[in-house]
Formats: structure tokens, C-alpha cells, sequence
């Protein structure tokens, strides 16, 4: 065996997880979510919180409920491996699955080439009907609990390198030094420029000396030999964020050209029916607009990190990398389109009612002339 095999850093305990996230309703009764998945498979079910952080640091708007599911077998570059499966529901309509697969007692170059291997099996380029097979199972064992259950999901994907202990301690400096990130952080086999590892590797956190969180678009690395789950329990919820936000981007951006369709369409009807068709299209705006600022709000207070100085700022970095408040913004906008369109069909559906009541009462004074008229000729 050659020297730098002898030198070589094992992972004693760590993890691979990929998560994949559905909008799969508008909300969802979490209580029933519990009841119903006990009688489903009499199996446990639990309020999410954060392991290694105290309550008043961080608070959930609604806490959401993680239940267990069966363990799978993948095959991992032909070798059957144990994959152990979660989800986790949040009120907002979404369900976010887990498959974690356990690394221990693996060389280096054998955890990254893992990473790799559960990336080909279930990343984002392998076959869907994994993922779909687990999610139709969640949503036949819930499907009471769905309030106005989505048609289609869209979702979200991201890949999770955990590592809580090696083969000898280290600090995160050291770490940096004797390994590197960059293979696990791109998924590429060929060797990157000096930029792009400048760039996969600029969002780095570290709170004590032996610990590490490395952020990317879709995959993060995570050095915490504490072994909580906090870091990657709020990379969860900003991903659920960024989902719920793009499906509401997507239905504005759907509705605003049928929005206008029908505009023009009620403004084209005889002044008898325009006022009725404004005032049926302002009150489904209306319905809209406040539905969609309900959710966005509660997608909003998912998550506060107020105390915990370390967990904010992976936090905010996520939510900054991911485009959340970007996309927050989009609709914000989109939200004022429908708004002020609202108001001017209002508008005009009082001014088409204030005519035809003026149309009326001209109507009765000719009527009442006419009447005088012929009682005087009598």
C-alpha cells in the first residue's frame, strides 16, 4: 500500500442524502397528516424542530410533521446498498423527501465516489419514477389531509455530504488542506478552472474550529462532528421556500395573460352585463390576490432564526443563493398587477352601475312625461 493510501482520511460516520421536494396542495392539515399515518403504518410521526439549538433561537410559523417510511435497497454502481427514507410535510402544501444513505467506515475517495454513485442513481438527471413511486405512497396515505391537492408537482432537488466523524479529528482548516470539496461540490469527474472552484467554494461557514458547511446551488457539504441535523434540517426549508415561491411565480405568470384576455372581454360586453362581468372578474382577483399573499406569508414565517447568529447567516446565504427573495419579489409584482387591476375593475364596474342608475332614473322621468302627457290630453 502506498503512502498516500496510508495517509488517506476515512469517514467513520457520515451520510449521503438526497432530498427531493413536492408542492403537492394548497395546504395541509398536519394534525390529520399524524393521525392518518399511524392508522396507514402504525408508524411514528414527529413535530420537526432543531436539535442542537435552542427553542427561543429558532421558531417554526408551524412546525411540520417527519414521518418514517420503509427502507429501500438502491444500487449504487451495482453494489445493493440500505437507503433509509423520511418525509416531511409543511402546511404549505409541501412534502419533502429524504433517502439517506449511512457512509461509514469509508476512505475518502470512496465517500466522494458514493456522493457520485447516489447522484447517478437518484439525482436530478436519473429516472423519476423513484422519486414519483414514494410520492404517490405519501399522497394515497394522506390524501385526506391534502386541502385542494395539486394536479401536477413541481419540485425541487438537492444533495447532501454529511461527515460527523474521521478517522483522526480535525479542524475545518485542516480539513480544507488534506482533502478536496470541489468533486463532491460539482459532481464533475473533470478537474475545474480556478474560478469555478473559486466559485463553488465562496459560500464557507465555520462556527467553532472543527466544524464546516460548504453551500452550493444544489448540493452543500456539511462537517459537523456534533452529529445535529440543524444545518441541513434549514437548507430543507429554504429549498421548500424557493419551491413554494416558483409555483406561485409560475400561476401569476399564467394568469396575468388570461387576466387581460378576460378584461378585454367584459369591456366588450353591452353596458346591461359589462358591470356584472367586472364586478364577477374584480371579486375572483380578489380571491386570487389573497390567497396567494396568504401562503406567501406563511412560506415567509416558515422559518425565524432569531438568536443563533451562525444558523442565520447559512440561513440567509441559502435563501440569497437559491433567488428566494428574488423570486419573493417577482410575485410581490406580479401581486400588484392583479391588485391594481382589481381596483379598476372595481372602479368600473361602480361607474357602469352609475350609468345604467342614471340610463334608469332618465328613463322613468320620459316615462313619467310621457304619462302626464296622456292624462292631459284626456
Amino acid at each position: 500500500m502506498d503512502t498516500e493510501a496510508q495517509n488517506e482520511l476515512v469517514v467513520h460516520a457520515g451520510a449521503i442524502v438526497a432530498l427531493r421536494l413536492f408542492d403537492i396542495a394548497y395546504s395541509i392539515d398536519l394534525t390529520r397528516v399524524e393521525a392518518l399515518w399511524a392508522a396507514h403504518s402504525a408508524g411514528s410521526s414527529r413535530r420537526g424542530k432543531l436539535s442542537g439549538t435552542p427553542e427561543k433561537a429558532v421558531a417554526f410559523g408551524v412546525p411540520p410533521v417527519e414521518v418514517g417510511l420503509d427502507a429501500l435497497t438502491l444500487n449504487l454502481d451495482s453494489v445493493p446498498t440500505r437507503a433509509d427514507v423520511t418525509a416531511r410535510f409543511y402546511d404549505f402544501g409541501v412534502v419533502a423527501i429524504a433517502v439517506r444513505i449511512a457512509a461509514t467506515k469509508m476512505r475518502w475517495s470512496d465517500f466522494v465516489g458514493a456522493v457520485r454513485a447516489v447522484d447517478r442513481a437518484i439525482g436530478p438527471n436519473a429516472d423519476a419514477r423513484f422519486w414519483h413511486a414514494i410520492l404517490d405512497q405519501i399522497r394515497t396515505a394522506t390524501a385526506p389531509a391534502l386541502f385542494r391537492p395539486s394536479a401536477t408537482a413541481i419540485e425541487e432537488d438537492y444533495l447532501l455530504a454529511e461527515v460527523r466523524e474521521l478517522s483522526e479529528p480535525l479542524s475545518a482548516a485542516d480539513l480544507e488542506q488534506r482533502v478536496d470539496l470541489v468533486p463532491i461540490l460539482s459532481g464533475e469527474d473533470r478537474a475545474l478552472s480556478d474560478s469555478a472552484r473559486r466559485g463553488l467554494l465562496r459560500q464557507t461557514f465555520s462556527y467553532y474550529v472543527d466544524d464546516l458547511v460548504v453551500l452550493t446551488w444544489d448540493r452543500a457539504f456539511i462537517y459537523e462532528p456534533r452529529g445535529d441535523s440543524d444545518v441541513a434540517h434549514v437548507l430543507e426549508v429554504a429549498n421548500a421556500q424557493l419551491l413554494e415561491l416558483r409555483y406561485y411565480d409560475e400561476l401569476l405568470d399564467a394568469e396575468l395573460p388570461g387576466m387581460y384576455d378576460r378584461v378585454e372581454e367584459a369591456r366588450g360586453a353591452t353596458s346591461l352585463f359589462a358591470a356584472r362581468r367586472f364586478a364577477a372578474l374584480a371579486r375572483r382577483l380578489y380571491t386570487l390576490v389573497a390567497e396567494v399573499t396568504e401562503l406567501t406569508e406563511k412560506v415567509d414565517n416558515a422559518l425565524q432564526v432569531t438568536e443563533d447568529v451562525y444558523l442565520a447567516r447559512i440561513y440567509a446565504s441559502a435563501l440569497a443563493l437559491f433567488r428566494v427573495p428574488l423570486l419573493g419579489a417577482a410575485v410581490d409584482r406580479k401581486l400588484a398587477i392583479i391588485r391594481d387591476t382589481y381596483t379598476a375593475l372595481y372602479d368600473e364596474a361602480s361607474s357602469r352601475r352609475a350609468e345604467l342608475l342614471e340610463l334608469a332614473i332618465i328613463v322613468l322621468i320620459i316615462v313619467e312625461i310621457v304619462l302626464a302627457l296622456m292624462s292631459f290630453k284626456r
